[in-house]
């Protein structure tokens, strides 16, 4: 719904019986969508055809991004130009640089997936018109997830820009697969303590959302998205005594490098590209400001587990 300025708004959560909170319903007016998408996919500019056609049907503006974001003056802005929901169309990848397009705003994004697995992504392709009827409808829930933030810390103590990640940001070697010496830094932003150092091909900090990905994928353990937490997963670890660590979301988390002539990168939600150099450290907190993403009724985080990754699915002839 719209506050008494005519921005957006979630509706606020309802208590259920046990005194939990429900998800809040994503509710309208809905006068303006924007749209992202992955044009690798062939059929893609069909379905953006069947997007604004159901759209104008229903009197809803569609503000469709140029190159598929592949020219930044091109990008989505609904910063300047507000959209009451962006929709991303391709898979999990598509639906984390639209991600990065609403920061700073309370716009929910919603996924279609054109992809392959499509974990973050709540209606596939060939129920389009149905999923944005359950959405305009009002039948749409919203999971806040919580971002990473972090910046770049060079030798002489310049600060990058902020860079945000949904899922995870990375640390690792540049150029051919190697074991590189990294030191790892806990605790308040003015008080970091030194949990240790160990040789590994890199390190992956990731949000409970990022659990599920690159991180699980490493050894990570899973994580509940509401669950307070950070997970620091070494890559391939050159020691049997080192293992992923579960922190506090509220913890300031630096990973720098010991060697002095290595060459390193920081890849945010596999996508966009830093370099590391010799001296340089990351250093990651959580944004304030939640993600909005957007779930259909009967879409939760266990029952996308089982189908997308067929998490305790038990066969059959053993049920």
């Amino acid at each position: 719904m719209l506050d008494t300025f005519g921005r957006w708004r979630v509706a606020e959560p309802s208590w259920n019986s046990r005194n939990v909170a429900t998800r809040p319903r994503l509710q309208g007016p809905f006068r303006r969508f924007g749209v992202v998408y992955r044009d690798h996919t062939p059929e893609v500019l069909a379905i953006v055809d069947r997007l604004r056609v159901w759209c104008d049907a229903e009197g809803i503006e569609v503000a469709v991004e140029e190159n598929a974001g592949r020219d930044p003056h091109g990008q989505l802005d609904v910063v300047s130009e507000p959209a009451d929901l962006v929709i991303a169309l391709g898979g999990d990848g598509t639906f984390l640089r639209a991600s990065r397009l609403v920061v700073g705003t309370t716009t929910p994004v919603l996924g279609v997936n054109l992809g392959r697995l499509g974990f973050l992504t709540a209606i596939p392709e060939s129920d389009l018109e149905v999923g944005l009827a359950e959405v305009v409808a009002g039948r749409a829930v919203i999971e806040h997830r919580f971002r990473l933030r972090a910046v770049i810390q060079s030798h002489g103590g310049a600060i990058s820009d902020d860079f945000f990640a949904l899922n995870d940001i990375v640390v690792h070697t540049s150029g051919a697969a190697r074991v590189t010496p990294l030191t790892l830094q806990v605790g308040g932003a003015d008080d970091l303590e030194e949990v240790g150092s160990f040789g590994a091909d890199g390190v992956i900090v990731s949000t409970p959302t990022g659990s599920t990905a690159y991180s699980m994928s490493a050894g990570g353990p899973i994580i509940v998205p509401s669950v307070e937490a950070i997970v620091v997963t070494p890559i391939c670890p050159h020691s049997l005594a080192v293992r992923p660590l579960v922190l506090p979301s509220t913890e300031t988390i630096s990973v720098g490098s010991l060697e002095p002539a290595g060459e390193h990168q920081v890849t945010v939600d596999g996508q966009v590209v830093h370099h590391l150099g010799p001296g340089d450290r990351v250093i990651v907190d959580r944004e304030s400001d939640p993600l909005a993403l957007v779930r259909l009724p009967g879409q939760t985080f266990f029952n996308t587990l089982r189908r997308k990754l067929n998490w305790a699915v038990r066969s059959p002839d053993r049920a």
